[in-house]
């Protein structure tokens, strides 16, 4: 341990070595290909099954394929800081875990508490997303006239939704090796229908939807001006952010929240065999996949169909999706797919979204600034107490709550955990040149300081309203820590008890 109160750091060698701390010991079972296929599985789900269409009609337009390109670019960049620090720190906790061991116990908190709400909100979010289209494919395929929402006493319930969330509790309390097999067989099917249906949109491309490939800024009632512009259009004077070159930047900014996921990968390294060669593969291979996905995705949709078709604004209650393509040209067969997709793709976005949740509040728990009893595993090596914690909490969210407009606050948090790991990189290249590395990023400072730049660009054209609940959730987390975490931690405690060899 160095420092003291709010700086103390913990050691690489200790987080490690709490790995082998008997009742709180993950199973090591995971491979490179079973991390790959954790990152696909999340990230090809509710982006490009819903943001890719929605995106181009409200916000960029045909230049949403740019916009996929930024968002990427940006991953990338924070995915080779990412990979160095999962290879050095092969510890459960992702962000978190590195920023415990670089800049100190309370920024750590601050990105726990951060990873907190990029999970959990995440997985209600996408959870919801989910249930609409099991009950728009119960209404269009089957006939059924079943509503996954019901009313009772003036309160709205989504059973869908809370049965997607148990379901998949259950299959991660039984272990991740069993959860990665399922993941396999369900990215599989998923993948192979996008491609399908790439394949299929090509023939129904209209050349002149791509004109003007970057639409003219909007004016008026329709520029959404206000807390609900970015916050870069804001500061520059705009008079919005829909269309134009801000509307393209803020879509780059929240088609990042179809990325999410890769960075679940660094929180199961503690589960895999060999962290230091399988943690940055399956990063860096998961990213590269989906980009490719997303990018041929939002070209093809973007020829299919005017980009004015696409916008929900005239019906703010409509729901504009992948499958909203194939519809315009008649094509309900292939809308069916798509749906289809949906429905299977979305289970484990959720599932991975979960296993993120889970595997940052134990590696908290564990080191005190959360409850330890939930950092307790049963017998198949699995953190049964936070499981069943993340159930309540992302049951009880997605159930009751309408999470779909968060997907904002989602993407600040997200971007906020990566500036510190890319910064977390130079500080501790300096801080312990020892260590090993199983993964090095080239060309370092260079590329950690052009991830924390892009990083930094794509947050600041987040809407002034994000930006508000943002600082409202960190202000939670910070109230939190100084009643409860520092004077709990585990380090806090060890200094207490031995306070010489504290000093020292």
């Amino acid at each position: 341990m160095a420092g003291n109160g709010i700086l103390r750091t913990k050691s690489v060698e200790r987080s490690i070595a709490d790995t082998d701390e008997p009742g709180t010991r993950l199973r090591r079972n995971l491979s490179a290909w079973d991390l790959t296929v954790f990152g696909v599985t999340v990230m090809v789900g509710a982006g490009i099954f819903t943001l890719t269409a929605r995106t181009a009609g409200d916000l960029a337009g045909p230049s949403v394929a740019i916009a996929f390109v930024l968002a990427g670019v940006a991953c990338g960049l924070a995915a080779l800081c990412y990979a160095e620090f999962a290879s050095t720190v092969p510890v459960a906790g992702s962000a978190y875990t590195f920023s415990y061991a670089t800049f100190g116990e309370f920024l750590a908190w601050i990105i726990g508490w951060d990873l907190v709400l990029e999970f959990s909100v995440a997985a209600a979010a996408v959870s919801k997303g989910w249930s609409i289209y099991l009950e728009e494919l119960l209404v269009s395929i089957f006939g059924a006239n079943v509503s996954t929402t019901i009313e009772f006493g003036g309160i709205s319930a989504d059973w869908g939704s809370l049965l997607l969330v148990v379901t998949l509790a259950v299959l991660l309390t039984l272990g991740t090796k069993l959860s990665s097999r399922f993941s396999i067989v369900v990215t599989t099917i998923k993948v192979l229908i996008i491609l399908f249906v790439i394949a299929l949109g090509i023939a129904y491309i209209t050349p002149d939807n791509y004109t003007p490939f970057i639409p003219p800024a909007a004016e008026g009632e329709d520029a959404g001006g206000g807390v609900e512009q970015s916050l870069f259009s804001l500061l520059a004077g705009g008079s919005g952010s829909v269309y134009g070159g801000f509307g393209l930047l803020a879509g780059a900014s929240l088609v990042f929240f179809a990325f999410l996921g890769f960075d679940i990968v660094a929180t199961t390294a503690e589960e895999t065999r060999n962290p230091q060669r399988d943690v940055p593969r399956g990063i860096l291979g998961s990213l590269a996949i989906v980009t490719v996905l997303y990018v041929a995705t939002s070209v093809v949709i973007a020829g299919m169909v005017p980009y004015q078709e696409l916008s929900t604004a005239a019906e703010p209650e409509g729901r504009k999706t992948l499958a909203t393509a194939f519809s315009y040209h008649g094509v309900d067969w292939a809308a069916h797919l798509v749906s289809i997709g949906a429905v299977v793709g979305l289970i484990t976005v959720v599932m991975v979204l979960l296993l993120g949740q889970q595997r940052v509040l134990f590696a908290m728990s564990r080191d005190g600034l959360l409850p330890r009893g939930l950092a307790k595993t049963g017998r198949r090596g699995t953190p049964v107490r936070v499981n069943v914690l993340v159930t309540v909490v992302v049951g009880v969210a997605a159930t009751f709550f309408d999470a779909s407009q968060l997907e904002e606050m989602v993407n600040v948090g997200t971007l906020f955990a990566f500036v510190l790991v890319s910064a977390g990189v130079i500080v501790l290249r300096k801080k312990r040149p020892d260590l090993p590395r199983g993964f090095r990023v080239p060309w370092v400072p260079v590329i950690p300081i052009l991830a924390i730049g892009v990083c930094l660009w794509l947050m600041v054209n987040l809407t002034v309203l994000t930006w508000l609940r943002f600082v409202l959730w960190m202000a939670i987390g910070v109230a939190i820590y100084f009643l409860y975490g520092m004077r709990r931690s585990v380090l806090a405690r060890e200094a207490k008890e031995t306070p010489a060899d504290a000093a020292e």
